[in-house]
């Protein structure tokens, strides 16, 4: 597996100065995508819907709406 490209704008292009630590998208090779984000797993796993569930492997991960906004131009449809 590899990162193919990257979904949406890059955290510079987001206006991080730094372009370290900031939420991104990235499509791998199997079809599949990687998310960097706020891990709060912890804060938010008691409050999922009765119909969600999160394996232990699972984090529930946080990213900004502008970075999914930004890169919903970017995500396939199939």
């Amino acid at each position: 597996m590899r990162i193919v490209r990257r979904i949406g704008a890059s955290p510079r292009e987001r206006g991080s100065m730094t372009g370290d630590t900031c939420p991104d998208i990235f499509e791998l090779s199997d079809g599949n995508f990687a998310v960097i984000g706020t891990e709060a797993t912890a804060k938010l796993d008691n409050l999922l819907p009765a119909d969600a569930a999160r394996a232990d492997y699972e984090r529930i991960v946080v990213v900004s709406r502008e970075t999914l906004v930004r890169a919903k131009t970017d995500i396939p449809d199939a």
